[in-house]
């Protein structure tokens, strides 16, 4: 293995050299790469000794392109039960954005950081960052799948905080009177209980279109999230391991508006609990068309007459009560517990979307005595 200069005429006369790298690989095939610069023979050098000597060498002239990559994590992802919609979703990310884009015909042996930082940059100018940071995130997923996850290790696309804002009471998330009047509202037991699961145990909107009734223990007043429905209404386990949980049922409110629910509520198959009117999967869309007149018969609607919240509003209610000190008929739970509830993977998450609403000590005093004491 070495580096070398190479020296020679062009037909015409002119002087022309180059800098080689001479090497056999693991399997004992020997291979030789030009470059114009020195340095650049040298790094690659240095690179190629130590992935021959791990056994992971690929040469450029065998190195499958990125587009090749690309089909190759694709069919493992699916392979591998991955949800469908997120099949999907990468699947939109690499023929839309990654393969079109020059990056993909090149052989991985030949992609650069320069080359992936200049696939940022035009991701940035042609959509939004948030969009951008999804892509290049399937793009890092698909070069680590393919071993080469060091070209991009250093590669980020950061979130604009500037025009983030946090979530506010009374409107994003309802208050605890908009609840009272929208459950007040409701015509029907099926409504009724709707609102109040979603706004009392917190569940995802997957996760009520995935509830069943042998998951209501209403002798112990526990909820099971152990399933939920996709998009499409296939039925699958919850979102991650931490989505598994345990929720506890509040026996004055939410277990009378379940237990007369149930007692109308046709059986199913599935024995869903809030099912559809041909007794399958409810759609998200038709879930919260159902609420939509409740909303407006609570006068809880917009400018233009459509209703006030979504349905992940619940959830953030479910949270901010949660979290609400006792003194404003809130539960006071710790941060964890916030967490478990919630089925977030880390209180990292929990933190960044609702740390603002937690409880903050009165310190006025505090901080008046220590200017005093500062400055005499």
């Amino acid at each position: 293995m070495s580096v070398r200069k190479r020296a020679w005429k062009t037909s015409r006369g002119e002087p022309r050299e180059a800098w080689i790298v001479d090497y056999v690989d693991q399997h004992g095939e020997r291979h030789i790469e030009t470059f114009d610069k020195k340095k650049d023979a040298d790094a690659y050098h240095a690179s190629v000794r130590v992935d021959v000597g791990k056994g992971i060498h690929v040469a450029p002239s065998q190195s499958i392109t990125v587009k090749e990559a690309a089909g190759r994590w694709l069919a493992r992802v699916q392979a591998d039960g991955r949800e469908r919609s997120t099949v999907d979703q990468y699947r939109l990310h690499v023929i839309k954005y990654i393969t079109p884009h020059r990056i993909g015909s090149i052989r991985l042996a030949k992609l650069t950081p320069a080359l992936l930082e200049e696939f940022c940059d035009d991701l940035l100018a042609g959509m939004s960052r948030v969009m951008a940071r999804k892509v290049l995130t399937s793009l890092k997923a698909l070069l680590k799948a393919a071993n080469h996850a060091h070209i991009a290790a250093n590669l980020t696309i950061g979130q604009d905080k500037r025009g983030k804002r946090k979530l506010e009471v009374g409107r994003d998330i309802p208050t605890p009177a908009e609840i009272k009047r929208m459950v007040d509202a409701a015509p029907d037991a099926k409504r009724r209980a709707l609102l109040l699961t979603a706004a009392l145990t917190g569940l995802r909107a997957s996760e009520l279109r995935g509830l069943r009734w042998c998951d209501v223990d209403l002798r112990a007043h526990e909820l099971h999230v152990r399933q939920r429905a996709d998009f499409w209404g296939e039925i699958g386990p919850p979102k991650s391991a931490s989505s598994r949980r345990s929720i506890p049922l509040d026996p004055a409110v939410l277990m009378p508006a379940l237990r007369t629910w149930k007692l109308a509520c046709p059986p199913t198959d599935g024995d869903l609990v809030f099912l559809s009117a041909w007794c399958r999967v409810q759609q998200h869309k038709n879930m919260l068309h159902s609420l939509a007149p409740v909303m407006r018969m609570a006068g809880l609607v917009d400018a233009r007459g459509h209703p006030k919240y979504a349905l992940h509003a619940f959830r953030h209610f479910f949270a901010s009560w949660c979290i609400n000190s006792k003194d404003r008929g809130g539960r006071e739970l710790p941060a964890k517990e916030v967490q478990h509830l919630l089925g977030h993977s880390s209180i990292v998450m929990t933190l960044d979307t609702y740390g603002h609403l937690f409880p903050r000590g009165d310190d006025r005093a505090e901080l008046a005595a220590s200017a005093k004491a500062l400055l005499g």
